[in-house]
């Protein structure tokens, strides 16, 4: 990506000096503790049992930013300037209204949200309570290293499918189908749950199509390449287990990237309507 001259966002909060959380000593360290809660967010698994056993609590003080931390903060927030720039077009074409963006929350390790205590465990997300979205930029790290999914804008897919989330709480559909997801089979709900995720991926794409003078060559693929390593398929069966359609949450590898791809060539978002959709 071409983000020199992009500006900075002013919505970022950087909660990642401040101390208040919790590192863990012993047993899963590092990038392995990255592994084992992507993992467990991504693919439905509870891994609270793996993460009790092999770590105790130590409180967090005040900390320096590393030179590596300091540019993924750089980087997050000119992306999501870039976020803003395009829905601040776009949302109020589509509803008459003016968009008002979210916050992008960068942490260590854990830190509270308005849905509650969160940690890598939950991976990237999105609070509707709060309207924010919650980022550990290690997470970076793990997408690189550990499912072969790198690149600058892999990364950047992985912001704006949060602030996809956002968009989609502006325009109602995400309390809409939260609340039918109360009120269903727990098969349902994950099959809603499914094309909330697709359509996050499908207006991430729309907002890649827009994005002249600041794509480079590679980029999409870049996109593509992560969308298909968070599969629900293959990170259960990265985890070692039999992919089970039922427990999906996000959709397979083909649909992640099948919907992004929609989005990006048709650069409409009135295309990503995943739940009048006849096959997702």
């Amino acid at each position: 990506m071409r983000l020199r001259g992009t500006r900075k966002s002013r919505n970022v909060i950087d909660r990642r000096a401040s101390g208040g959380g919790t590192v863990r000593a012993g047993g899963i360290g590092g990038l392995g503790l990255i592994l084992v809660l992507a993992i467990g967010y991504f693919a439905g698994i509870d891994v609270t049992p793996l993460l009790d056993a092999a770590s105790q609590p130590q409180q967090q003080g005040p900390r320096t930013l590393s030179a590596q931390e300091e540019a993924a903060g750089d980087f997050a927030s000119q992306v999501l300037a870039t976020t803003e720039d395009f829905w601040g077009e776009v949302y109020p074409a589509i509803t008459g209204e003016p968009y008002d963006p979210p916050e992008l929350v960068l942490f260590s390790n854990v830190t509270q949200s308005g849905c509650g205590g969160a940690s890598g465990a939950s991976g990237p997300f999105y609070c509707p309570a709060d309207q924010r979205a919650y980022l550990d930029t290690a997470f970076f790290a793990y997408m690189s290293q550990r499912l072969g999914a790198g690149g600058d804008f892999a990364a950047a897919y992985v912001i704006a499918h949060e602030v996809a989330h956002h968009v989609q709480q502006e325009l109602g559909i995400l309390g809409q189908a939260n609340e039918i997801r109360a009120t269903v089979s727990e098969v349902e709900s994950n099959r809603i749950s499914v094309m909330i995720e697709l359509q996050a991926d499908c207006l991430s794409g729309v907002w890649a199509s827009a994005l002249d003078g600041v794509l480079e060559e590679g980029d999409i693929e870049e996109a593509l390449n992560a969308a298909s390593r968070i599969g629900d398929d293959y990170l259960q069966a990265q985890a070692g287990r039999q992919p089970n359609p039922h427990s999906f949450t996000h959709g397979t590898s083909e649909q992640r990237v099948g919907w992004f791809e929609r989005g990006y060539t048709t650069g409409d978002a009135g295309a990503c309507d995943t739940f009048g959709a006849e096959q997702l």
